[in-house]
C-alpha cells in the first residue's frame, strides 16, 4: 500500500488584511455617525440600524480571524490546522443574513398593519453614507468572492447592506414626494426577497462544506472515471472528496492495480492531475492488490 500527500500545491487563504481593516474602520465610523444622528434626530430607526451595523463589524472580525487561523501551521492536536474555521465563518455570515432578512420581513409586515411616518431627510442622508461605505467594503472583497466561500459571505453581507440602504433612500424620496407610507415596507419586502435569493446559495454551500459534502465545482464521478480509465487500474473504491477549508479540497481513494513496479511514478502523476484537473489540494492515494477490503460498509462509499 502506498500513500501520497500533496503538499506542493497548498493554497493558503488570500491575504485580505487590508480589506478587513478598512471595512472594520469604515463601518465603525458609520456606527458612530448613526448613533449621533439618531440621538440628535430622535430616530429609533437609525439607532436600531446602528445596532445592526455592530453585528456587521462583528461579522467582519470573525471572517478576518478565520482567514488568520487558516494560515496557522498544523499541530499534533489539529493536524489540518484551523482551516475549517473559514467554513464556520461562512456559515455564520449566511445564517446571520437569514436572521436579518427575517427581522426585516417581520418589521415590514408589522408596518403594513400600522404604517409609521418615514424619517426625514436626515435618515436619507445617513442611508446615502451607508451606501457608500458598504459598497466600498463590498468591492474590497469582490475579487475573492468566487474563490473563497468565507470571502463570498463577507461580500454578500456588505452588498446586502448597501442594497438595503439604497432601498431606504429610494423609498424615502418617493414617500416625501407622494406621501405613500406603505411604500417603505413594500420596498423592504422586495429587498428581502432579492437578498434571500443571493444568500440561499451561500447558506447551502456553507452547510454542505460543514457536513463534508463534495465542494461545489468538483464532480466526483469524473474523478472516478478518470482513475478507472488508467492502465493497470482494476478497481476504484473508497473515494471521498471534501472541503478542508473554503479554499482547499481533500481526497482519499483506494486503487486496485495489476502492476506495482511504477507506484511512485503513478502517485506523482495522480497527485499532479488531481490538482490540475480537479482542484484537489491534498490527495491521499492508497494502492492495493485487491485481496482485502478496508471498507466496513462498501455500500456507503463511492
Amino acid at each position: 500500500m502506498s500513500h501520497n500527500h500533496n503538499h506542493g500545491h497548498s493554497h493558503t487563504p488570500a491575504n485580505y488584511g487590508f480589506a478587513f481593516g478598512v471595512g472594520i474602520i469604515l463601518n465603525s465610523i458609520f456606527i458612530i455617525v448613526e448613533v449621533v444622528y439618531g440621538i440628535l434626530g430622535d430616530s429609533l430607526a437609525l439607532l436600531a440600524d446602528a445596532g445592526h451595523n455592530i453585528s456587521d463589524v462583528i461579522g467582519l472580525i470573525i471572517a478576518w480571524i478565520a482567514v488568520w487561523l487558516g494560515k496557522k501551521a498544523p499541530t499534533e492536536k489539529r493536524t489540518y490546522g484551523y482551516k475549517r474555521s473559514s467554513i464556520l465563518s461562512a456559515l455564520f455570515n449566511s445564517v446571520f443574513l437569514m436572521v436579518a432578512i427575517g427581522a426585516i420581513v417581520w418589521e415590514a409586515i408589522h408596518r403594513f398593519g400600522s404604517p409609521q411616518p418615514v424619517a426625514g431627510k436626515t435618515v436619507i442622508i445617513v442611508a446615502l453614507i451607508g451606501i457608500v461605505i458598504n459598497t466600498i467594503t463590498a468591492l474590497l472583497f469582490m475579487s475573492g468572492r468566487k474563490k473563497d466561500l468565507n470571502i463570498r459571505g463577507t461580500f454578500m453581507h456588505m452588498a446586502a447592506d448597501a442594497v438595503v440602504s439604497l432601498g431606504v433612500v429610494i423609498a424615502g424620496f418617493v414617500i416625501i414626494w407622494t406621501g405613500w407610507q406603505w411604500l417603505d415596507p413594500l420596498v423592504s419586502l422586495v429587498i428581502s426577497i432579492v437578498i434571500l435569493f443571493g444568500t440561499w446559495g451561500l447558506l447551502k454551500d456553507s452547510i454542505n462544506l460543514s457536513l463534508d459534502a463534495v465542494p461545489e465545482g468538483i464532480e466526483i464521478n469524473k474523478i472516478k472515471d478518470y482513475l478507472s480509465g488508467l492502465p493497470t487500474i482494476l478497481d476504484v473504491h473508497d473515494l471521498h472528496v471534501w472541503g478542508m477549508s473554503t479554499t482547499e479540497s481533500a481526497l482519499t481513494v483506494h486503487l486496485v492495480r495489476s502492476e506495482f513496479e511504477d507506484n511512485d511514478e503513478l502517485l506523482q502523476k495522480l497527485t499532479k492531475e488531481m490538482h490540475d484537473q480537479f482542484g484537489i489540494e491534498h490527495a491521499t492515494i492508497q494502492i492495493e492488490k485487491g485481496t482485502f477490503s478496508c471498507s466496513l460498509k462498501p455500500e456507503d462509499t463511492i
